[in-house]
């Protein structure tokens, strides 16, 4: 087998049928199917046996997240790639194909991302990849743009781990996806880390996913996932800047954590915001740093002025669309 697809699921019953109908039709078959469950309450596991019982399934004990659930599923796989998918996709037939294509065009690719579409609004983009800023905050690439738009495979700083492919015997340099992040941004980090040892991360436009979002979590923007993206915002900064660069991009992240929490204040999650930074600041020092060296000194040259690239093209972005709205 060449790839693993790695399908987390937590109280995703519903969702498994469209997703696992989707990857029967595709047009790659060399793969393998493995289902980690956080310790669903809805059927999911009976619904698996009796539905599916030729498709692998990890039952876990307890809900670890996404992060570790991913994790054991990259530990179990054997195959040269593991593809993570969401329970709440489906793709079409040409999606494992064209990114199996992509991350073999180079042994410097670390990941692919696809190009995925909004499930109940297909005309619009859901993610064509994520990048990162100065201001520490992570870009949904394309969200909510026509689906016309994004045709050009590219280079991006992260891969959305929604719907991603990656090589497996990379995760053995740089670590896997860290487990203390639970969820959200866990896929900017490794990303993140990947980009110090000098791999690229890609954006394929074949390869074409849908996706309803927020399957698991509910709704964009709820108590929890506020809470663990400003403390995981916090981890992500810490342990992949060296202490040179963060005295260097301390102002801009000031001014990025400070424009975010008036954000929260006004639509009422001030609190969870705070809450989420004070934690991430408390118990930063626990997590691992990614060790400095000099001979990957370049890696960071091109990783700071990625992040200004994509500050400075998300401001003049920001600033069409207030001008296009008028």
């Amino acid at each position: 087998m060449k790839v693993t697809i790695i399908i987390p699921n937590y109280n995703g019953c519903h969702f498994m049928a469209s997703c696992l109908a989707s990857l029967k039709e595709q047009t790659f078959t060399d793969y393998h199917i493995l289902v980690v469950d956080n310790a669903s309450t809805d059927g999911s596991l009976e619904y698996m046996r009796g539905n599916y019982p030729d498709i692998e399934v990890l039952a876990l004990d307890k809900n670890y997240g996404f992060s570790k659930a991913v994790n054991i599923g990259i530990r179990h796989s054997r195959t040269p790639y593991v593809l993570l998918l969401n329970n709440d996709t489906a793709a079409e037939p040409h999606f494992l194909e064209e990114m199996v294509r992509t991350i073999e065009r180079s042994p410097r690719i670390f990941s692919v991302s696809s190009k995925m579409l909004q499930m109940y609004h297909p005309e619009l983009i859901d993610s064509a990849g994520d990048l990162y800023t100065l201001v520490g905050w992570g870009v949904c690439r394309g969200c909510g743009r026509p689906a016309s738009n994004y045709t050009k495979e590219c280079e991006v700083f992260s891969a959305c781990a929604g719907a991603a492919i990656y090589r497996r015997s990379a995760f053995k340099k740089i670590g896997l996806f860290d487990e203390n992040h639970f969820a959200y941004l866990e896929d900017i980090d490794v990303a993140y880390r990947a980009k110090i040892y000098g791999y690229k991360n890609l954006y394929c436009p074949a390869a074409v996913v849908y996706h309803v979002g927020s399957g698991t979590s509910g709704s964009k923007y709820n108590s929890f996932k506020v809470r663990l993206s400003a403390r995981n915002s916090i981890y992500l900064n810490y342990k992949n800047m060296p202490a040179g660069q963060l005295a260097l991009n301390f102002i801009p992240l000031l001014m990025g954590y400070l424009v975010k929490y008036a954000f929260f204040i006004r639509i009422g999650f001030g609190a969870d915001y705070k809450e989420g930074l004070l934690e991430g600041l408390r118990t930063r020092k626990k997590q691992k740093k990614v060790r400095f060296s000099l001979r990957r000194l370049p890696n960071y040259v091109r990783i700071e002025a990625e992040l200004m690239r994509h500050t400075l093209a998300y401001a003049r972005d920001w600033g069409l669309r207030k001008v296009f709205r008028k």
